[in-house]
């Protein structure tokens, strides 16, 4: 017959979302770059940008439910589905590949940059810096730990089991919170303030993009355990959450190398706050 549908692809009507969403990214990237330079409408370009991005996850990611209730993430949607989240990782990864790079160059060739630094790194500007070993080992321990019951809330989806996902999906929330105040907390009493050297600079803006991965994948994480109780995801189909555990984990590990490099690494030999 014609107009029959003989495969399993999902051929998504016209849609006016990807260019909201490309022009909302030209917008935050553009008004984020007009703020740190102080440009004037730097703001207010910022601000509309974040606007746009808000309501493209908003109606993107609903129309995306809404296909998945419908039955439209057939078995070959998904394996692309879950192709296009691992390439969003990898661009992430990348990411966080360039504020590491710059934090090292910092780090082993302070003699070639300014008088500020004094050749040396941390830079002579820097009287004090944050102890690793004590709240960003905490936050570490925190972040460990809603790994786990992240994984515990896939395994009780997995093997049907929706009070444990629930509960999973409870405690990995709570504690992305806790890691989030008490970053902010560390951030309020810091010995040293964002910019006027390399080492602060490049520490608030690995350290602080990652809190921002932090609040992203908490939202995520909310988004899923409000499916959850209205009944969404089985043991055979549940890609939004397993998104969510992957992007989790992304989190995870980045945390790992940035406690290592910047916190313990970065400060050794200098005086502790």
């Amino acid at each position: 017959m014609a107009g029959a549908k003989n495969h399993q692809y999902h051929i998504l009507p016209p849609d006016i979302w990807p260019l909201i969403a490309s022009t909302s990214a030209l917008l935050f990237t553009s008004g984020m770059a007009m703020y740190m330079h102080e440009l004037s409408g730097g703001y207010l370009v910022l601000a509309l940008g974040v606007l746009g991005l808000a309501a493209t996850f908003f109606s993107w990611f609903g129309n995306i439910i809404k296909e998945a209730r419908a039955g439209d993430h057939t078995p070959v949607v998904q394996l692309h589905l879950r192709y296009g989240m691992i390439l969003f990782i990898a661009s992430e990864v990348m990411f966080f590949v360039g504020w590491f790079w710059a934090f090292f160059d910092f780090a082993l060739f302070p003699s070639e940059l300014s008088e500020v630094v004094g050749g040396q790194f941390p830079p002579k500007a820097i009287e004090a810096v944050m102890d690793p070993f004590n709240l960003p080992l905490l936050n570490t321990l925190i972040l460990l730990c809603s790994g786990t019951t992240v994984t515990w809330a896939h395994h009780a989806l997995i093997h049907g089991d929706r009070d444990g996902l629930k509960k999973g999906l409870w405690l990995t929330i709570l504690l992305g919170v806790l890691f989030s105040a008490i970053q902010a907390y560390e951030y309020a009493h810091a010995p040293f303030a964002f910019g006027g050297n390399t080492y602060s600079s490049a520490f608030y803006m690995a350290t602080g993009f990652h809190g921002f991965h932090v609040i992203i994948g908490t939202i995520f994480l909310i988004v899923c355990l409000v499916r959850a109780y209205k009944g969404d995801f089985t043991p055979q189909q549940h890609f939004g959450f397993e998104a969510a555990a992957w992007y989790w984990h992304f989190v995870d590990v980045v945390w790992l190398f940035l406690f290592v490099t910047v916190y313990i690494w970065g400060g050794w030999g200098a005086a502790i706050h």
